[in-house]
């Protein structure tokens, strides 16, 4: 019984982001004009999975009781790359392929670096890293442009057997790969742990700075993953500073609202995703219910921001954080 009521305190956030999003996507079903077809549920996953990544970057970081406020930006840089590089016959594109997802981790390399060694805060050193990985990716894009194998873009963007989309698939393989194996090792331990206490797991000799240097650099390939689904999903590379900034603003209220603590320490990838999922429906809603878009910023915020107060209500009533598994 006890091992039952832990389980479901672990995966509260989890199941409350599940049962939001489930919520919100029944809602925008029922009041779409063809209903839930193949095609509006491609078109769906294909626009979630891009925050869904960003979040799982995020999500990593924030486990560790720091924050990314570059993964915006690395996106954006390995989209302009990836216009570049991932191009051609099959060889040079899946190096192309690796070249950015290489590029993505030692950007979160570099980040675990400057918060673990160079001691800086994790918000400013990424402010700072950002700013860098930004300009870099306005030097490969000042004008929007290049292109992607269209072959493979294709195989990820559409669907599998007609009905499946091919993006979510991908989605779901990169949890088994990635998140999964880091969560279950002892690095994922260590990074957990670090998140918790991080004095108290030094002094019970936990590797913290191997979990925390883990957590960042795994957040940098998530988010090249989804700038690899970016150019995929718009054949070609753009260096737009908003959408950059959206993106790392939008990764954290999706983490917060899939139960991710932002004091660190608690919280799953998998919740962060369907956080990303709900936060990405609240603007598929307005849509459906064609709300002026002057005032679907407005509206969304308001959504968005209700979502999340359910998401973190559990936090106003701890007093101690062991009271999230009592």
């Amino acid at each position: 019984m006890k091992d039952w009521r832990y389980r479901l305190a672990d995966q509260r956030g989890t199941l409350i982001a599940l049962a939001l999003f489930l919520l919100m996507f029944t809602i925008y079903i029922a009041n779409h004009p063809a209903g839930l077809t193949a095609n509006v549920a491609q078109t769906a996953a294909n626009k979630g999975v891009l925050l869904a990544f960003i979040a799982m970057a995020q999500a990593l970081v924030v486990i560790t009781a720091g924050i990314d406020l570059s993964v915006g930006m690395i996106f954006l840089l390995t989209n302009c790359l990836a216009s570049w590089i991932v191009v051609g016959a099959p060889v040079p594109t899946a190096l192309g392929v690796a070249g950015v997802l290489i590029a993505g981790m030692v950007c979160g390399a570099i980040n675990g670096l400057l918060v673990i060694y160079g001691r800086l805060q994790p918000i400013v050193a990424t402010i700072a890293t950002g700013a860098v990985y930004f300009g870099i990716a306005l030097l490969l894009r000042p004008f929007p442009g290049g292109s992607v194998n269209e072959d493979l873009a294709d195989v990820f963007t559409g669907k599998l057997f007609g009905v499946v989309p091919s993006s979510l698939v991908a989605l779901a393989a990169v949890v088994l790969l990635v998140w999964l194996p880091f969560r279950r090792s002892e690095i994922g331990r260590a990074a957990y742990a670090a998140g918790s206490s991080e004095s108290a797991a030094f002094m019970s000799g936990v590797p913290i700075r191997r979990g925390k240097f883990a957590a960042y650099t795994l957040a940098g390939l998530l988010a090249a993953v989804g700038g690899l689904f970016l150019t995929f999903f718009t054949y070609t590379g753009e260096a737009a500073y908003a959408s950059g900034n959206g993106y790392t603003l939008w990764s954290i209220a999706a983490v917060v609202l899939g139960g991710v603590s932002l004091y660190g320490g608690k919280g799953s990838a998998v919740g962060a995703i369907f956080g990303a999922f709900a936060a990405r429906t609240t603007g598929d809603m307005l849509f459906v219910f064609d709300v002026d878009p002057l005032w679907q910023p407005l509206l969304q915020g308001i959504v968005l921001m209700l979502a999340v107060s359910i998401g973190a209500f559990g936090l106003l009533r701890v007093r101690n954080r062991l009271e999230w598994f009592g």
